[in-house]
Parts: C-alpha cells; structure tokens; sequence
C-alpha cells in the first residue's frame, strides 16, 4: 500500500504542439525546470529519476542516459520505462514507489516525446517498436479503425442510431475543445462546434476528424518526495492516493472481448480505489483526467471507472455530468484531444492538471474545491491494453 505515503511537491509541463524549433533536450528542460522552481529545491537534491518515451528512438535512443545528459543530473540512477501509451504513468509509479520503498528521498519523473520529429509512422523505427510477432499479427491495425470497432458495438448494445450516438460523442469532444481552449499549454486552444464535429471528415467511421487526438510534442514532470517531509518543501503538497497497472492477459483480445469495455481500466479502477479507500467513485472523485485518444474512448472510460453506470454514461455526457460546471467535470485542460498525444508525456500530464486543481492553481479552468482527482493512462487497443490509473488527493 503506498497510499499517503508519497506527495508531489513539483510539476512541470511543456508547451505542447507542432514544436519544430525545439529538440527532445529543450522540451525536457522546458518541463523539468519549472517542476524544479515549483519544487523550490536544487538540482543536486534530486536523487534518482525515471524517463518515459515510445517512439523517440531517433533523439533519445533506448537508454535514459540522455536525460542525464540534458538534465545535468549529478551521477545518479537514471531508468528508462516504456509501456505503450502508459509510459507516462510507469515513469511516474517508479519513482513513486522508489520513495515509498526508502530507497530515495526525492525522485523525478519525466516524460518526453518528439513524434513530429520521428515521423510517427513514417520512418522504419517505428514499424518495428511493436516487436516482429505483432508486425506478423497486425500488419493492418490502425488506432482509430480498433476504437472505432468500439464505438460500433457501443452504438449496437445500448439501443444508439448512428445519429444519436455520433452526436453524443460530439458533444464529449465540444467540451474538451471548450476547456482546452483556456489552456496557454495546449496544442489546439480553438472551441468547436457539435455541427463541426458532425461535419469533419470522416476517419474510420464513425470517427471523425474531431473524434481523434492529435500529434504533437511535449514534456513533463514531477518531483516525490516522502510524505512526512513534503510539508518542508511547499505548504500544498499533493499526496499520492493509489497508482495501479493493469494488463491484459490475452484472453480478451482471442475471445471474451464483449466489444463496449476495456477490461484493463476496469481491474486496474478497482485495485486503485481499493487501495485509496474509494467505496462510490461518482460521489467521492471530483474530477478526472483520462485517455481520450478519440471520444468514444473517454465515453467508455466513464462506465469502465465505474462513474457512469454500464451503457448510460451517453446521458451523462447529455446532461453535462463532465463539463467543467457539472458533477465530475473530466479533462478540465483539454485532454489529449486538445494536447495531442505525446506518449511518453500524457500520463504525467494528465498528472500535472490534476496537481493544480487540487491546489486551486487552475486559473480558468478551477473546479470548485477539489479534494480528490483521478488519472486514466490506457496502453495499445480495447481489446489488448494496459491500463494505469493515479489518484491523487490533499489531506
């Protein structure tokens, strides 16, 4: 159990978007010097860190010895950690769990993708990052073609016309643009419209345009600390609740997969609130920063959290349970939908907004008295994922 045990006492994040000017170095500096101005404490201080990047094998190489480099760290252990889309969040539970161990005192986590730069796709280091048997499996598999497969059934199950259940997606990717748009730090800051999602090109049916997160490049970080201690660094330290990993064994993607849930998030929300002490999620979490690389993501994501009851979380989105005003609001920066999806950088973003709620730093966007928020950082497809989920609170 590690919950109280590690505060937050820092956090950094980048400017996220098409970020030509700068390479993987500045954009790690770009996040790790405002974590450690909001740490208050040196360089020197910082006794192990762990790195999170997927595809940045052309900048950053396989070893976390390039954040040493970038970061001057001062002869320390340095990790590197990749978990697909969850890498963030691995970064952020190792050093997590180094300091609830006692095997430091302050750790880093950090986060850093270039994927402009990388070609995402496009360059054959990428066509490789998946190992030789899944190139075999999965020579024609595109993220949005998997989750739109999701979005079908979900329409099917649940009793949704394609028009009735594009719209509501619509409706989930309105208010995030609407809240992104607030945000200085995200990618697109631009408010859309129901009609302009409706309208978008289509991507894989029934995604369109405005149903997909983006490409981008971005940093950020954290700084952990004991939580006896945290008290000496900053008087709104953020305290560590529950960090869980789950993964899927295979079954799931061979045959028990019902098409309307990712059982990954599920396993991992119920080990996460068990160890937080978390009985009803809807009444005790306050907001929630989770995995919207396409809306049909985020909207399966209410009910597998167990926020929304099972094929009812549409008439939460309909009645504004998760705007910025309602009950849970839910990606009060803009999400990956606004962000775009620099995969080493997400979890601990994600991370990164919950933190300034939580201490009332938000600005715009403040939800009002938050005490308890939550992060959803999924891996791979529905069917063959891993799922992180943090949650984070003030005493």
């Amino acid at each position: 159990m590690i919950r109280d045990k590690v505060a937050i006492i820092g956090m950094g994040c980048s400017k996220f978007g098409e970020r030509w000017d700068v390479g993987f170095e500045d954009l790690a500096l770009e996040a790790f010097n405002e974590a450690l101005d909001d740490a208050s404490i040196e360089l020197k201080d910082i006794q192990a860190a762990w790195l999170a990047t997927c595809f940045d094998e052309v900048m950053c190489g396989k070893s976390a010895l390039p954040i040493a480099n970038a970061l001057k760290l001062p002869f320390i252990p340095v990790t590197r950690v990749e978990n697909f889309c969850a890498s963030g969040s691995e970064a952020l539970r190792g050093a997590v769990y180094a300091v609830a161990s006692g095997a430091c005192d302050v750790a880093l986590a950090i986060g850093v993708e270039k994927l402009k730069d990388t070609g995402y796709g496009g360059l054959p280091e990428f066509g490789t990052v998946m190992g030789t048997k899944n190139r075999l499996i999965f020579p024609n598999v595109t993220a949005p073609g998997a989750f739109a497969m999701l979005a079908t059934r979900y329409f099917s199950e649940y009793g949704l016309s394609p028009e009735k259940g594009k719209e509501i997606l619509a409706r989930i990717s309105v208010k995030s643009h609407h809240n992104g748009a607030m945000n200085p730090k995200a990618h697109l800051r631009r408010e859309v419209t129901v009609e302009d999602v409706l309208k978008a090109p289509i991507i894989a049916w029934p995604l369109g345009l405005y149903d997909c997160c983006g490409v981008s490049d971005g940093a950020a970080a954290a700084i952990v600390v004991r939580a006896e201690n945290a008290k000496e660094y900053r008087e709104d330290p953020i305290y560590v609740k529950s960090m869980q990993i789950s993964a899927t064994p295979g079954e799931e993607l061979l045959y028990k997969w019902d098409g309307v849930h990712v059982e990954t998030t599920v396993r991992a929300a119920e080990k996460a609130y068990k160890e937080a002490g978390i009985e009803n999620p809807r009444k005790e979490i306050d907001l929630l920063e989770v995995h919207d690389c396409f809306s049909i993501t985020e909207l399966v994501t209410y009910e597998d959290l167990g926020i929304s009851p099972r094929g009812e979380a549409w008439k939460d989105v309909e009645n504004g349970f998760f705007e910025l005003d309602g009950e849970v609001p839910c990606q009060t920066d803009g999400g990956l939908k606004c962000f775009g999806h620099p995969i080493g950088a997400s979890g601990i973003r994600m991370a990164y907004e919950i933190y300034k709620q939580l201490q009332g730093k938000a600005g715009k966007r403040q939800v009002e008295d938050p005490r308890i928020g939550l992060t959803h950082n999924l891996g791979g497809f529905p069917a063959m994922s891993v799922a992180a989920i943090c949650i984070f609170g003030i005493k």
